[in-house]
């Protein structure tokens, strides 16, 4: 029972990166029904925007740290913007393939940009907050940096149900994601939305960099794609569009992918993950908490 809670607190350390992640996925197919794959290059930049401006302040304290990862999310929002505003918005009117094959196109262009001016080899990301374990019942451990994790992520969830909706500009992103052409037709600057969204879902992701690179402490421009492809994967999980559903994704692909990196099964820990993700769609095809829709033609 022991290694089993362990094991567990370990899953939902892990699921809360990729939540954050995916938080940034459906949020942008929620408003726009596409698929930035750019986003896990975002989580990159935000992984060394908190490197870079880490070596600029003092030692490892929680002012510290809640500094770096401010300014990494303010980064990365910044980005966000931009690329929504020179990559996406001129093609907006478009079909989602061309919309799509540019996603890709900036995704390679931020890993090769990132090489070129951060360099290939792999970086020490370094201690933010103090590192300090928690002996627990059981003689289980809790790291500093999990808690950090888990508190990090239910804040921004917390934060983002409140801005959806409670705020003027969620429901203004409700609006556009129900209907994109009635919310202009009663006043909504659909623009201001939708880079709105970019940005907020651009932060999360730089959140997920910074939490990501505490606990596995290497950074590279490549270290995007399989955090990122997982957290897609955990958006399509819950619910692609659904906030709620890619959390719970995110949780619980971390808590399967821990579980079996502990078991006899290690080696195989990526190809069970995507294939619980191919068993629940084929039982339920909109994800744990997703709805299927009816298109009109």
């Amino acid at each position: 029972m022991t290694e089993f809670l362990q094991q567990l607190i370990n899953g939902l350390s892990l699921g809360a990166i990729y939540a954050l992640i995916a938080l940034g996925y459906t949020m942008v197919y929620g408003v726009l029904r596409f698929i930035n794959f750019a986003h896990s290059d975002v989580f990159m930049i935000g992984a060394f925007a908190g490197f870079y401006s880490s070596r600029a302040l003092p030692d490892a304290s929680v002012a510290h740290g809640l500094t770096v990862l401010c300014i990494a999310m303010i980064a990365c929002a910044i980005l966000g913007i931009v690329i929504e505003r020179l990559a996406y918005r001129p093609l907006r009117a478009r079909s989602k393939l061309t919309v799509l094959i540019t996603a890709i196109g900036v995704s390679l262009l931020l890993e090769n940009l990132g090489q070129f001016i951060f360099g290939a080899a792999p970086k020490r990301f370094p201690q933010i907050f103090p590192e300090k374990n928690l002996t627990l019942a059981g003689g289980m451990t809790l790291s500093s940096s999990q808690i950090i994790v888990l508190v990090v992520t239910i804040v921004c969830l917390v934060s983002l149900r409140f801005i959806v909706m409670k705020t003027k500009i969620g429901t203004a992103m409700r609006a556009v994601s129900f209907n994109p052409i009635a919310a202009s037709l009663v006043g909504i600057n659909t623009d201001i939305v939708i880079s709105f969204t970019f940005g907020l879902g651009s932060a999360l992701a730089a959140a997920g960099g910074i939490l990501y690179s505490m606990n596995y402490q290497a950074i590279d421009p490549l270290m995007g794609i399989l955090p990122g492809l997982k957290a897609f994967v955990a958006a399509v999980l819950g619910g692609i569009g659904n906030i709620p559903g890619a959390a719970l994704g995110g949780l619980l692909l971390g808590v399967i992918e821990t579980f079996v990196n502990g078991s006899r099964w290690s080696t195989y820990t990526d190809a069970i993950a995507f294939a619980v993700l191919i068993l629940i769609l084929l039982f339920k095809p909109a994800g744990l908490l997703g709805q299927l829709e009816v298109e009109k033609v």
